[in-house]
């Protein structure tokens, strides 16, 4: 079984889960809803799918709920270990490369 992709992924499935629970609806009948393929959204659900923001609409719409409601609440500290994202106003003292911003 593959790891769940990050603690984000992880919270963002929860949350999904609990919508869908508390619709009393069926993974494969919201799948369908969201014009997803069943596996795919049963792998975002556990946390083991990392879903763009369309997904997450896709999800959202067919859960009737508002696309914040499955992420409000998330920040940086909730990130795959190794990642570090810092606001644009911090760039001239923490800039990682020689790229132009």
């Amino acid at each position: 079984m593959a790891a769940t992709h990050s603690a984000v992924s992880a919270e963002v499935g929860r949350r999904i889960a609990q919508f869908r629970s508390k619709a009393g609806v069926s993974a494969r009948a919201l799948a369908e809803c969201a014009d997803m393929d069943l596996t795919n959204y049963q792998r975002i659900e556990r946390g083991k799918g990392n879903p763009t923001v369309s997904t997450l609409l896709q999800i959202a719409t067919a859960l009737e709920v508002d696309v914040g409601e499955l992420v409000t609440g998330l920040d940086s500290d909730d990130l795959q270990n190794g990642r570090y994202p810092y606001g644009y106003s911090e760039i001239s003292t923490r800039r990682r490369s020689r790229a132009i911003y």
